[in-house]
Order: structure tokens, then C-alpha cells, then sequence
């Protein structure tokens, strides 16, 4: 599983996640309670796709360490 380029596509999401963020944020057009409520599922996201990078992750070091035990029988 190629973990760096699952991250660079995560990080990229983020990254267009965060852009509509600082537009919804400089947008002195709209009200403060209308930002608020785009601004949860923004949020939300991000939150999510982070926590599903730190779930790879440890599924790829796991799988890492269990091939080491078997190599090493």
C-alpha cells in the first residue's frame, strides 16, 4: 500500500478544504451564523479525513511489523 501518496492525496483535500474555508471566512457578505453553519462540515471533514490517515497508517505498520515476525520464523 503506497501510504505516502494516500497522504499526498488526503493533504491535498485538506488543503481545497481550507481554501473554502478562508473564502466563507472573508466573505464579509454573509452573516456570522451562516458561516457557522458552513464552516461545521468543513470542519467535519477535515476531522474525518485526518482521523482515516492515522487509521492507514497504523493498518500499514501493523502489516509492516507482522511481515517482520513472519520473516523472522
Amino acid at each position: 500500500m503506497d501510504v505516502v501518496f494516500i497522504e499526498e492525496k488526503i493533504n491535498e483535500i485538506i488543503s481545497e478544504l481550507e481554501k473554502e474555508v478562508m473564502e466563507i471566512v472573508s466573505d464579509e457578505t454573509i452573516d456570522k451564523q451562516f458561516t457557522n453553519t458552513h464552516m461545521k462540515p468543513l470542519a467535519s471533514t477535515k476531522k474525518i479525513l485526518l482521523n482515516a490517515l492515522d487509521s492507514i497508517k497504523m493498518v500499514d505498520r501493523l502489516y509492516k511489523e507482522d511481515l517482520e515476525k513472519l520473516k523472522s520464523e
